[in-house]
């Protein structure tokens, strides 16, 4: 028997992480202060973390 194909997850679109606001466009998540520029923190309950370098920055209760 052939094992079952799990479904792709869809990926997020980065244009939803932008906001539009009369004449002014402002990017409502963080990027990773050691990646840089172009590496968003992943937005948890309890924290922010970087997929790639694994830099967390806890939230305060």
């Amino acid at each position: 028997m052939a094992a079952k194909k799990k479904a792709k997850a869809a990926s997020v679109k980065r244009s939803a992480f932008y906001k539009i606001e009369g004449d002014k466009v402002t990017f409502s998540k963080k990027y990773c202060p050691r990646c840089g520029p172009g590496v968003i923190l992943a937005d948890h309950n309890d924290r922010a973390a970087c997929g790639k370098c694994g830099y967390t920055e806890f939230k305060k209760a």
